[in-house]
């Protein structure tokens, strides 16, 4: 075993730590030797996002020792910021096993740095916390989830006095902070606990009256109020708003999946708690056809993503991804506001840069800035910031499910999602149409864009090196042609260049540094490459489109985009 490995389990086995985590060492170290090695090879990475990974003993684990210690290390950056006057945080936390545990421990280490914690009294979503920050005039603000990721993991999101995520120079700063945190007699873990005020009923009110005034067409709303709705919250947060949510906004006829309805950290009946995966929206699929229902959705455990189902011309119900549910949600609330009179010629709408390019299309051709910005939903929170009092923010969304409706709060919501897409649903069928119809005819006006995702896992102490090497291979060797079509472009995000391949010339990219390579292919793809900031992954997006000069050549067209996706796919060698 490599020397530094054992040093850091000889410091779990003889320092501070309580007996239950030394006698759990000592049942892995006796039963499975081998988990060691992944357990204790380096310390958990406080990213730019926070903290994420498999509970369990170890430094490279989610546990209340390295809870406590990326918690102190914010708490040091928040004082050294802030001196002299009063700091205040929000902590909320998802339906995770531990999560609950986890919050609390937060809550102590930020009291007992001099801190005073407004701590969320139970389960609460992440956009609420966000909300929190805003509302009681919080400099910082942590919510215990794991967001989507399967139920062995948990971690925190930290964010920062505009309820959005830690950008520059913030996150680096608090990482720094977090490193400097040698061990965890460093940590303050008690001695604040008067400075912890539990909140709830009042925050969730002064939530749902916000979200409440998101709404365009409460009078469309009132004549389809049996509008056939089925909710999911997948056994996550989502519970405790969005029925509420949806009552308010007075919408009569919705079925909750009782099967998920339970908060449940198990996640007893999917694997990944994921409204991205069919497996996790099926029984919710099967109660919708059960009742014939005209929308289902789901949120996620900490309820910041949002997944729908609808209809096609056939009757058939299809699970639409998140770059369809973006183009569908922009368009609504563009339109929306144009035939109501209430548009603004300095209304801007965000999107991420592996966000369908149809949105770029759809603003720019109904008069409305659309911005582009790195992945991640901080960016765009970010970006909002930066044109607060200038530009009137209208809508903000990603392809991975995320979506925000209106500035109150500054990170993705999928609970004014649901009320927004239910109320564009209900608009749609008030206007004799379903979704699937308008977004066919969006596609036969705009151009028919197609997008597609592969996750490629690489695991273990090589997994980061093996992702690292690819994304250099790209770099210094990238691809002449990709499917018969010639790469025009090459964009690196992490270089900050744009280039030519057939001209030479390049470009500044005016946007944060990030490890992201984008080709643009002659024939208008668009093939991605960008490794996750918190799991040993690459993802690849993939963005094809065409003309569909008719709603009755959708299936044709359709194939064919699909095929060039997988000629994309194999081309690249990546399955």
């Amino acid at each position: 075993m490599d020397a530094k490995i054992k040093e850091r389990i000889d410091t779990w086995l003889t320092g501070s730590f309580d007996d239950a985590t030394k006698a759990a060492l000592k049942k892995i170290q006796a039963e499975n030797p081998d988990e060691l090695t992944d357990a204790f090879y380096r310390n958990l990475e406080f990213g730019t996002g926070g903290l994420r990974g498999i509970m369990g003993v170890g430094t490279n684990r989610v546990n209340k020792y390295t809870i406590g210690m990326a918690t102190q290390g914010f708490a040091n950056y928040l004082n050294k910021t802030y001196p002299g006057g009063e700091i205040r945080v929000a902590i909320a936390h998802d339906s995770r096993n531990n999560s609950r545990q986890f919050a609390e421990i937060t809550a102590n280490v930020m009291a007992a740095n001099g801190i005073k914690v407004f701590l969320f009294e139970a389960l609460r979503p992440t956009p609420e916390l966000s909300f929190a920050i805003r509302h009681l005039g919080c400099q910082g603000g942590v919510v215990c989830t794991a967001s989507h990721n399967p139920k062995e993991y948990n971690g925190y999101k930290a964010y920062w006095n505009d309820g959005g995520q830690l950008v520059p120079p913030h996150d680096k700063n608090v990482i720094a902070e977090v490193d400097k945190i040698a061990s965890i007699d460093d940590v303050k873990w008690n001695g604040g606990e008067s400075r912890i005020t539990l909140i709830g009923k009042d925050l969730d009110e002064a939530y749902w009256q916000m979200a409440k005034g998101l709404s365009v067409y409460p009078d469309v709303i009132a004549k389809q109020h049996d509008l056939k709705i089925v909710y999911t919250p997948i056994h996550g947060t989502g519970i405790k708003l969005v029925p509420e949510l949806l009552k308010r906004y007075g919408f009569t006829n919705v079925t909750i999946v009782e099967e998920q309805a339970e908060p449940d950290g198990n996640f007893p009946t999917v694997v990944y708690p994921n409204p991205e995966e069919s497996e996790a929206m099926s029984i919710g699929l099967k109660k919708a056809k059960a009742i014939d229902a005209d929308i289902l959705l789901g949120t996620d455990p900490d309820a910041d993503r949002v997944g729908i189902a609808i209809k096609d011309t056939k009757g058939e119900w299809l699970l639409v991804n998140g770059n369809q549910t973006a183009l569908l949600a922009f368009s609504y609330l563009i339109e929306a506001r144009k035939s109501k009179g209430i548009a603004k010629p300095n209304d801007m709408v965000v999107k991420t840069i592996v966000t369908t390019d149809m949105i770029d299309r759809f603003a720019k051709e109904n008069g409305v800035k659309c911005y582009n910005v790195l992945t991640g939903f901080k960016w765009i929170a970010e970006l909002i910031k930066e044109k607060e009092g200038v530009e009137d923010y209208i809508i903000g969304g990603e392809e991975s499910y995320g979506l925000l409706v209106g500035s109150k709060l500054r990170d993705k919501d999928a609970v004014s999602a649901v009320a927004i897409l239910c109320e564009m649903a209900a608009y749609a069928k008030e206007n004799g149409k379903s979704l699937f119809e308008q977004l066919v005819e969006l596609y036969v006006k705009y151009g028919f864009f197609k997008e597609s995702l592969i996750s490629i896992t690489k695991k273990g102490m090589r997994g980061q090196e093996e992702i690292a090497e690819m994304m250099q291979s790209y770099r210094d060797n990238p691809p002449q042609t990709i499917n018969g079509s010639q790469v025009v472009e090459l964009l690196d995000y992490e270089l900050k260049k744009g280039k030519n391949l057939q001209t030479g010339k390049e470009w500044e990219i005016k946007l944060p540094k990030s490890n992201v390579l984008q080709f643009i292919l002659e024939d208008g793809s668009k093939i991605s490459a960008r490794p996750s900031g918190t799991e040993p992954k690459i993802k690849f997006y993939f963005s094809v489109n065409t003309r569909l000069t008719s709603t009755a050549d959708y299936d044709k067209v359709h194939a064919g985009l699909d095929k060039r996706i997988q000629g994309i796919i194999s081309d690249m060698k990546l399955k």
